[in-house]
């Protein structure tokens, strides 16, 4: 039987239906081995997650070896080679892809069990940041392997190659942001300046870095606002992590008081709030007189936090709790604001100024 298009169709069709029939071979073996393991993750979920890229890669060398007993004229032969080539590098490439992703959540999954924050975090950070490396690479590589199966782009490929000093110096000046940033974020991901969770204060923002990219990091703020920011101003200007080392907090409330205040019952109600208040860790208290002022004293409040966002929440509670204990116990311990008579003028005699030590209704008189 010669030549005919139905040839194509059958071996095209035989083709996915063997492929196909391996793939419900390869899931009902790999549910075999997940169910032996106790449902353990390894091999089983590896062909779960990659099936679909292994499916396509199969389908298309099944019909690569088919392409003899087609039987077609030299020019469609090649043609339909040509074709198949080209499918089956872009399914290698989405599999490279596909296992570059297994590689990333294996090392995350890996960090997660150890329960360590920091290590967990740097980890994730740099497996992240190596994935989509990684995924560029494979996409360039896959895009430039089917760019060479043409003989007139293979042409144009030696050519550049002949001149390849004079196009790695174009190329590099007209990357040169893009490439410094990516160099920058293998930089920040390796010497560990900040990391995926971390609580930064950027250009006067406190947030958390949310995600790491080739070429920027996007920080989440307490507002729900997202700021982009290029990752070379991590590398090249001074920020602030607070949670570097460890992810506890140290919060600070200031209370400008009048200097007949009571500190000592002050610094009693201030213990007795923290030990029943459950955001505090227990780990470090503190209240302490920091500065004096001709008409107030500031006193200092300390208390560490698990994290940011408790420190933050404590404070606040902090502040409420001994304003309001002050304003119920103590209301002479409010800073009053001093009044003076006001100074003689040209035409101008001094006389008696009303002096008010706190609020009170308006002067009638």
């Amino acid at each position: 039987m010669g030549w005919s298009p139905v040839r194509l169709a059958v071996a095209a069709l035989a083709a996915v239906l063997l492929a196909y029939g391996l793939d419900r071979v390869a899931r009902a073996v790999a549910r075999r081995s997940g169910a032996a393991s106790g449902g353990a993750v390894g091999v089983p979920g590896v062909l779960a997650r990659c099936r679909r890229p292994l499916l396509a890669l199969t389908a298309c060398l099944l019909l690569l070896g088919a392409l003899p007993w087609i039987d077609a004229p030299s020019a469609a032969r090649d043609a339909l080679r040509h074709l198949v080539v080209i499918l089956a590098i872009a399914a290698g490439g989405w599999l490279g892809a596909r296992v570059v992703v297994l590689l990333v959540d294996g090392t995350v999954r890996i960090a997660v069990h150890r329960r360590d924050p920091a290590w967990a975090g740097r980890a994730r950070t740099q497996a992240d940041l190596l994935g989509r490396i990684c995924q560029a690479v494979v996409a360039l590589a896959t895009l430039g392997a089917i760019l060479m199966t043409f003989p007139a782009v293979r042409g144009v490929g030696t050519s550049l190659l002949a001149s390849a000093g004079l196009v790695g110096l174009v190329a590099g000046v007209a990357a040169q942001s893009t490439l410094g940033n990516i160099f920058a974020g293998v930089q920040m991901a390796f010497g560990d300046l900040a990391r995926i969770g971390d609580v930064v204060v950027v250009a006067g923002e406190w947030g958390t870095v949310e995600e790491i990219t080739l070429t920027a990091v996007v920080i989440a703020t307490w507002d729900q606002r997202r700021i982009v920011m290029p990752m070379s101003y991590f590398v090249g200007r001074p920020f602030e992590n607070w949670s570097r080392r460890t992810s506890r907090i140290t919060g600070t409330a200031l209370l400008h008081l009048d200097h007949h205040t009571p500190v000592g019952k002050l610094r009693e109600e201030f213990d007795a709030f923290l030990s029943g208040d459950p955001l505090w860790d227990g780990e470090g208290s503190a209240l302490q007189v920091v500065d004096t002022t001709p008409t107030t004293i500031v006193v200092r409040a300390l208390a560490t936090a698990a994290n940011a966002e408790d420190a933050f929440e404590l404070r606040c509670r902090l502040r409420e709790h001994l304003i309001g204990y002050l304003v119920e116990n103590h209301p002479y311990a409010l800073p009053r604001v001093p009044a003076t008579d006001a100074a003689p003028g040209p035409g101008n005699t001094p006389g008696p100024v009303a002096r008010r030590r706190g609020p009170g209704p308006e002067d009638t008189s």
